[in-house]
């Protein structure tokens, strides 16, 4: 590799000039070029927006995403440009842990069945979570973090190149005041010259950059109108989910087979159709299709009887351990 000793050496020299200009800056025996007030004043709201939104971006994608882990590996993911994994949300986790727990007590029971609904219901929810999510992603969170990826990078380098011309400036002015008594004058003051052409245009460049910060602002304005629609969109639709939710589950208690909070209801059987049943005896196993009938097991005795306002050639309303539900005829042979 060849090396460029001239210019390593001129590098060096002025990286020290630098910090010899900045340490006497701060003890006060240098003179420092001050930016005008229209400057600082954007210099500052750019600081402002990129904190801000830092902080907005961070606790935005935390509401999204409550585990951390999740999230740092999402943003490893992202950093080696690979796709996510897909992950489901803590809902649908729940919801298959309810359809399973409702299959093994018995779809047929009141529990069971319920437990399967809810757990359906869940997965609902689960995957309206995880579409919230994405939509907040693609309007919101993933444009303003290029923002600071990207605008607010070039800012802060520009920003930071401006200092360094400021303090190239700066000292330049120290060194034509010490050589007024000598020589060197022309050459000092050339120095300056082209020091201070460079800090202008560098300061020309850095605030033509923080002015666009507005621009930047009614972008993040539009950004944050589509993430309250979405999260207006996400709680409506949440809302609609569990008020069908709340309609299945009434519609599943007024169902045969489960015990309703009645009065006229003794241990599941009804007193002005008790004498209506009749004792049959189960010939095969049968897993019922759906929550409106009964899970049968062969040579067991259940209680069976037409169901009431309605003639079914194929069904019966049967009775076991204080749950009805629909069987099969053809699963049955009456007894009584």
């Amino acid at each position: 590799m060849d090396f460029n000793v001239k210019k390593m050496v001129k590098d060096a020299g002025a990286a020290l000039s630098r910090v010899v200009q900045m340490t006497e800056e701060k003890l006060g025996t240098s003179e420092k070029t001050e930016l005008d007030a229209h400057f600082e004043y954007l210099w500052e709201r750019a600081e402002n927006t990129k904190n801000y939104t830092d902080r907005i971006v961070r606790n935005t994608e935390a509401v999204l995403i409550p585990n951390p882990g999740n999230r740092i590996e999402d943003f490893i993911y992202e950093k080696i440009e690979k796709k996510k994994p897909s992950r489901l949300s803590n809902l649908e986790y729940l919801g298959l842990d309810m359809v399973e727990a409702g299959n093994v007590f018995g779809p047929g029971t009141a529990y069971g069945s319920t437990l399967i609904k809810v757990g359906q219901f869940e997965q609902k929810l689960g995957q309206n979570e995880r579409d919230f999510i994405g939509s907040v992603g693609m309007c919101f969170t993933q444009p303003m973090r290029k923002f600071l990826d990207t605008e607010v990078k070039t800012i802060l380098k520009e920003k930071s190149l401006l200092e360094t011309k400021r303090l190239d400036l700066d000292a330049c002015k120290n060194r034509v005041r010490k050589a007024r008594s000598m020589l060197g004058i022309p050459a000092a003051e050339r120095d300056l010259r082209v020091a201070q052409s460079e800090f202008d245009r560098q300061a020309e460049i850095t605030k033509l950059l923080l002015e666009g910060i507005s621009s930047s602002h009614a972008t993040h304005l539009r950004c944050l109108h589509e993430f309250v629609e979405s999260q207006a969109r996400f709680y409506s639709q949440c809302t609609t989910i569990m008020t069908d939710l709340q309609r299945e589950l009434a519609s599943l208690s007024a169902l045969p087979g489960t015990v309703l909070n009645n009065p006229d209801v003794v241990n599941g059987r009804s007193s002005n159709i008790a004498e209506d049943f009749r004792r049959a005896k189960v010939l095969y196993s049968y897993e019922p299709k759906d929550s409106t009938e009964l899970s049968l097991v062969a040579n067991e005795i259940i209680n069976v009887m037409e169901i009431p306002g309605k003639k079914d050639d194929d069904y019966l309303l049967g009775e076991l351990h204080n749950q009805r539900g629909k069987v099969p005829r053809a699963y049955l042979e009456i007894l009584s």
